[in-house]
């Protein structure tokens, strides 16, 4: 794991893109070409003592909006499934949630936070057995490289090369999702469960209508919705 740091202007950036500060940032984990940071890394506890499981966190709008159409596509669902009939998948889904966990460790030592056991063993995304967020699995395939996630590379290789419409505030702005809401820091529940959102596991957004698609066949990703569903993840940093 490669953190690059997380500059004055990369605060900037990730403030505008969350609509919110960021908090607990140990890094950017990956850039988008554009330049903007794409994912950060967070700290698995936050500022104000609570405990934060999303370690990868994907805070371009452009992608989240994409990712969102996927998601109320029925792709979870559809890779829950392949989890469970295909053991070669699986084993390597499970090496993703089981790197996702030593990630975050590293992060903890590094920062010294230490560990936190109210997270022990809880990655993101549905890991290791099911698939409840696409936002928190491409973040890890996108800071990690290929070959890590499997499941979160397929979403990385349906989006393409989304970055060629900027996602920056000073370009004509693409579709952008409402900016979550920054969570209560009165709330002790602010922890994520295993879909990469605090509190609750029922979804924030409503999805669109699934849109038909056979395994293997591509979808066009370049039309936007009309109104996007909201990037799922946990409110971090």
């Amino acid at each position: 794991m490669d953190l690059q740091p997380f500059t004055p202007a990369d605060v900037a950036t990730v403030r505008d893109q969350l609509g919110r500060e960021p908090r607990a940032v140990a890094g950017v984990a990956w850039r988008c070409p554009c330049g903007c940071p794409g994912v950060i890394a967070t700290e698995p506890r936050l500022p104000n003592g609570n405990p934060f499981p999303t370690t990868y966190y994907l805070t371009c709008p452009r992608a989240a909006s994409l990712i969102g159409r996927l998601e109320a596509s029925g792709l979870m669902a559809q890779m829950t499934e392949r989890l469970a009939e295909d053991p070669e998948l699986a084993e390597a889904y499970q090496a993703a949630h089981e790197q996702y966990l030593a990630d975050r460790a590293q992060i903890a030592a590094e920062q010294g936070t230490g560990p936190v056991a109210q997270i022990e063993g809880i990655s993101a995304g549905g890991m290791p057995t099911r698939v409840k967020c696409l936002h928190a699995l491409t973040a890890q395939a996108l800071a990690s490289g290929p070959g890590v996630n499997p499941l979160g590379d397929e979403v990385v290789a349906e989006l393409g090369e989304f970055w060629t419409n900027p996602c920056h505030p000073e370009h004509v702005a693409p579709e952008r999702p409402a900016a979550p809401q920054n969570p209560d820091d009165s709330d002790d529940s602010e922890h994520s469960d295993d879909s990469g959102r605090p509190g609750s596991s029922e979804p924030r957004h409503r999805p669109e209508p699934p849109v038909p698609h056979e395994p293997g066949s591509s979808r066009n990703l370049a039309t936007p919705p009309a109104n996007p569903p909201e990037h799922h993840e946990s409110e971090a940093s």
